[in-house]
């Protein structure tokens, strides 16, 4: 399975804008995306770890953890966003 990784605000910083997947094994939901992520470099850890407010989008619509992630998915991870 191959997959676009998208990161904006303060992921952005941190992780850089894009990074592609390829060869990631079928199925998959957001959670375990995102704890695979987590476990790919100490800075993914800091950014993605379980617990930190994290929202995450497939294919542009917003998506809960357990969303399945289908091949050529683009998949967003953004903080939370407030409104004053």
């Amino acid at each position: 399975m191959n997959l676009t990784i998208r990161y904006f605000a303060s992921l952005r910083e941190v992780l850089g804008e894009r990074q592609q997947l390829t060869g990631v094994q079928s199925p998959l939901t957001v959670a375990q995306l995102r704890q695979m992520l987590a476990h790919s470099s100490p800075a993914h850890a800091q950014a993605l770890q379980a617990g930190r407010a994290v929202r995450c989008a497939v294919n542009q619509v917003m998506a809960a953890d357990d969303s399945p992630v289908p091949d050529g998915a683009e998949v967003a991870f953004f903080p939370p966003v407030t409104g004053g």
